[in-house]
């Protein structure tokens, strides 16, 4: 599929703002709400739209602490990196995971409370895993610029 103007626009607006109802979305764009319904549907069936949710602010639920943590694996046997994967997606403390390349193997994103809980994952969650080799972690200081939303183009 190809994305038109109203796609893009729809798309731009739901990142903003997931809470809009087809009527808002309609209004917004000059358009009645049944073809925005239909959109949206055709945007979520295939796949532009992949869930909704809300954004919480961290701080607020007591997740001051932020870590990005590079893990370099002993062996890169597709096994070894499947059960690595396989694992950390079930850690709540990490936020988001990347295969990399470059020196390390995998990019986390880790939130906890304090360096007390960010130690006890290491201690007893990470390192409990086969084949880590090498962990290098950068801490958060200041939050300069998170976005969500995505900056889309329209097709020509």
């Amino acid at each position: 599929m190809i994305l038109d103007k109203t796609d893009v626009q729809i798309l731009e607006l739901l990142q903003a703002d997931a809470l809009l109802t087809n009527k808002e979305l309609a209004d917004k764009l000059g358009k009645t709400i049944t073809p925005i319904y239909e959109r949206i549907r055709r945007l979520e069936n295939e796949g532009y739209i992949t869930r909704y949710c809300a954004i919480v602010d961290k701080n607020k639920i007591g997740k001051s602490l932020v870590a990005f943590t590079n893990v370099q694996l002993k062996q890169h046997a597709q096994a070894i990196l499947l059960s690595f994967e396989k694992a950390i997606v079930k850690f709540e403390e990490v936020m988001e995971c990347y295969h990399m390349t470059g020196v390390y193997d995998y990019l986390l994103k880790i939130v906890v409370t304090d360096m007390a809980a960010y130690q006890d994952f290491i201690v007893n969650k990470l390192a409990r895993l086969t084949d880590i080799g090498t962990v290098q972690s950068s801490f958060i200081m200041t939050e300069v610029k998170h976005e969500t939303a995505y900056k889309i183009k329209p097709a020509r």
